[in-house]
């Protein structure tokens, strides 16, 4: 496997990195409070770092998300790229992709998605999706959202149609986050040209039950998500390594007590294992490869080590890292809430302990 970018990639995570760097300020981060800054997602949108997502490949979103974690920035940009740019690039219709993705590259459309979909969402004898998911991020800013229903087929819904009701939510992270409730509402079957739901039976076909859009997208949303955790972390650990570089105790900087050395190494060796199982999973999907279990370790390490690497940040700036204000917290917030997205650690341990048993047990047979 080769992990080094290729020119296109490194191209646009550098000029992501650029524009992260100017617009994501602490000062703007506050002001946006826990909605998005709709100035650098025009910046993103008019820089094409949307519409690119099909060619640099989810390797390539990966190394762009990290960028956008180490600062915070308060945009959609993971959900609308996993829950809208590579589904409907993967899985939709000639008809979708010619619709769909010219208005996602531009802004104009934002997706997000509610996942994992745990049968909450279902279609009706009636016709229509119906059901409840609490927590969508992002799903202000949407105005679409990708739904997967207990048959895990995958549905595109607009949130303004009839039978759409959306509700702000407050998370730990300042998500724009809302509560989706469908009550017969009309969606669209990614791949079906854009098929309405209807009463009819539905066959089992290849976005049917154990589909593959429906593991394709979790697993890339996972990848994508450890991605962004580790960019988080890095910001959270280079925060650190600064204060306790220049804050002095007793004479010396506090970076020279072997405890903060030992914590701090601790930080970094963890934040390179979300980094790199991330950029493992990310390369095998790009390559077609298998990469369930691969995306679930990534999921893992940005649940568990992550957590740990969040919480070492703050701990590193010792009573300021209690203030509220300061920078680092946001770091804590969205490290706790992408610990939990997804599905946290244990859940992630249960499930990629039944995938390779499940593996094992097909070996034997």
């Amino acid at each position: 496997m080769d992990f080094h970018p290729t020119e296109e990639q490194a191209a646009a995570a550098g000029l992501a990195a650029r524009i992260f760097g100017d617009l994501a300020t602490h000062e703007r981060l506050a002001a946006a409070g826990t909605g998005s800054d709709a100035e650098l997602w025009k910046a993103l949108t008019s820089a094409g770092l949307i519409a690119a997502v099909p060619e640099i490949g989810l390797l390539g979103l990966v190394l762009l998300l990290e960028e956008q974690g180490r600062t915070t920035a308060q945009v959609p940009y993971a959900a609308t790229c996993v829950y809208g740019i590579l589904p409907v690039a993967a899985h939709g219709s000639p008809e979708q992709r010619a619709r769909l993705l010219p208005a996602l590259g531009t802004g104009e459309a934002v997706a997000t998605g509610a996942f994992p979909e745990r049968g909450r969402i279902t279609a009706t004898s009636g016709g229509g999706l119906t059901g409840t998911v609490p927590v969508v991020p992002w799903l202000r800013d949407a105005t679409h959202v990708l739904v997967p229903d207990a048959d895990r087929a995958l549905w595109l819904v607009r949130t303004d149609a009839p039978g759409v009701e959306t509700a702000a939510v407050e998370t730990t992270a300042p998500w724009s986050a809302g509560r989706l409730t469908l009550t017969r509402a009309e969606g669209e079957r990614v791949g079906h040209c854009g098929d309405p739901v209807s009463g009819a039976p539905r066959p089992r076909d290849a976005v049917g039950h154990g589909s593959r859009p429906y593991e394709d997208t979790l697993a890339a949303a996972r990848t994508a998500f450890a991605g962004l955790q580790a960019g988080v972390c890095a910001g959270s650990l280079a925060r650190a390594v600064q204060y306790t570089s220049t804050r002095e105790q007793f004479g010396r900087p506090l970076s020279t007590n072997q405890g903060v050395m030992l914590r701090a190494a601790d930080a970094y060796m963890d934040t390179e294992a979300i980094r790199v199982t991330a950029y493992e999973a990310a390369w095998r999907i790009d390559q077609g490869l298998a990469a369930r279990e691969h995306a679930l370790t990534a999921a893992w390490w940005a649940s568990e080590a992550g957590k740990r690497v969040v919480h070492a940040g703050q701990h590193l700036h010792g009573g300021m890292g209690a203030d509220l204000d300061h920078p680092v917290h946001r770091h804590f917030l969205w490290g706790r809430q992408l610990d939990a997205y997804l599905g946290c650690g244990s859940e992630l341990l249960a499930e990629l302990g039944a995938s390779i048993a499940s593996t094992a047990e097909g070996e034997q047979a």
